[in-house]
């Protein structure tokens, strides 16, 4: 036991996977942990019959060695949990899959492959091996699962629909499918079937616990669009290059995530205002302004080009806006957000925000005829605490759209 007590002394903090292993050289046991070193230690305590059970305390007799792999974070130790379970196969752990409730992730067999989580019992019912290209699982905590997999959309999104994509898009689901691909939860429009597929891949590289691999299979994909000046694909990469080395660990899904990600006025005073320009819906731009301190700070204005939207709609072009500012986590979140218009536009965010895990409140500044502020909508408190900084942030929200709108007429950039 002074052995096996010396490894977990050089246990790390740091968050992973770890093997219990016999004299034999079985793996018997996988577990993922917040800490190697404490999660470790708690199964070797002189009250582990009592605290665990009978069956866990006959497991530790039999260990002599326990190896690990230390992970990023907790979500990556969650997913690669999963996968060298399904790898090995040990004793102690599929005993415990009698529960047919664990999650499993498919990923289907069809020309836009879908991700779609099913239940244990349910796989043989919906499922051929035929259809199913590739299968992840079992996930115990099916909440803490499909968090992580709301974290994952935004680095790739994915489809996720009832029936298949061709299905969806010569149906009904045409208009969900458009929808969602405007605020980012599906892929984009113009992207092929062969982009899709190197979009599977990377989901599937990181399902399986290979970060490593996609962030090099990324590099050198940045690398080729930048070469053939392709700097707008070079980019994207870039952007999923940082949020792949930039997760957020599942714990933190589970409780920040689902709470106001808004901090207290003395450490956040951002607010940020979004607006939209057109020409009788043509020709559409959008912005978004921040005021911090009472004071518009310009350095963080950015402008949008719409790509998703077609005609006079603010509504959607106010979701991609907010979609595609929300793909950038190195950008500080507000403490509260800001939309020219009423209800319909205030919804709008807010389901992008519900869609990203977010939570941040949004008012409104309805205008008159003549285009003055008439009315805010939105919490009382945060109408009457920010009054002011609300109405400037609109106004230069307003101010910023249209002149971006007018600097690209005048360049003939329409």
């Amino acid at each position: 036991m002074s052995k096996l007590q010396d490894q977990i002394k050089k246990l790390p903090k740091e968050p992973g996977v770890y093997f219990f292993v016999d004299a034999a050289g079985r793996i018997l046991y996988i577990g993922k942990a917040t800490s190697l070193r404490d999660r470790v230690r708690s199964y070797f305590a002189g009250d582990i019959e009592e605290s665990r059970s009978k069956f866990i305390k006959e497991m530790t007799k039999r260990v002599v060695l326990v190896e690990h792999k230390v992970t990023d974070s907790v979500l990556e130790a969650l997913i690669l949990e999963a996968y060298e379970i399904k790898t090995h196969k040990p004793h102690y752990n599929t005993v415990g899959l009698d529960d047919k409730s664990f999650n499993h992730l498919v990923i289907t067999n069809e020309p836009w492959p879908r991700l779609l989580v099913v239940r244990e019992h349910d796989l043989d019912k919906t499922f051929t091996k035929k259809e199913i290209k590739y299968l992840f699982g079992p996930f115990a905590k099916g909440r803490l699962f499909k968090d992580a997999l709301q974290m994952i959309r935004k680095i790739f999104p994915y489809y996720d629909t009832k029936h298949p994509v061709d299905e969806e898009l010569a149906g009904p689901g045409k208009k969900k499918i458009h929808f969602n691909q405007q605020i980012g939860l599906y892929p984009k429009k113009e992207l092929s079937k062969e982009e899709y597929a190197k979009n599977i891949q990377h989901i599937k590289l990181f399902f399986e616990g290979k970060k490593k691999k996609l962030i090099k299979a990324l590099e050198k994909e940045m690398k080729k669009y930048a070469q053939a000046q392709e700097f707008e694909k070079a980019e994207e990469i870039k952007r999923q290059l940082f949020a792949l080395t930039h997760i957020q660990d599942v714990s933190l899904i589970g409780e920040a995530f689902k709470k106001p990600r808004i901090q207290e006025e003395s450490t956040n005073s951002r607010i940020e205002s979004y607006d939209i320009a057109h020409l009788q819906g043509g020709a559409m731009v959008g912005v978004m302004v921040v005021v911090e301190y009472g004071q518009p700070d310009t350095n963080s204005y950015r402008r949008f080009k719409i790509k998703t939207v077609e005609g006079a709609n603010d509504t959607s072009a106010l979701a991609e806006v907010l979609m595609r500012r929300l793909n950038h986590p190195e950008w500080q979140l507000p403490r509260l957000i800001v939309v020219d218009g009423g209800k319909a536009q205030i919804n709008a965010m807010e389901r992008v925000l519900q869609e990203s895990g977010i939570r941040i409140p949004v008012l409104g500044v309805v205008k008159d005829d003549k285009h003055r502020p008439k009315e805010i909508l939105g919490s009382k408190e945060l109408r009457i605490k920010y009054e002011r900084d609300i109405l400037l942030a609109n106004s230069e929200a307003h101010r910023f759209a249209i002149s971006y709108h007018r600097k690209l007429k005048r360049r003939g950039l329409f």
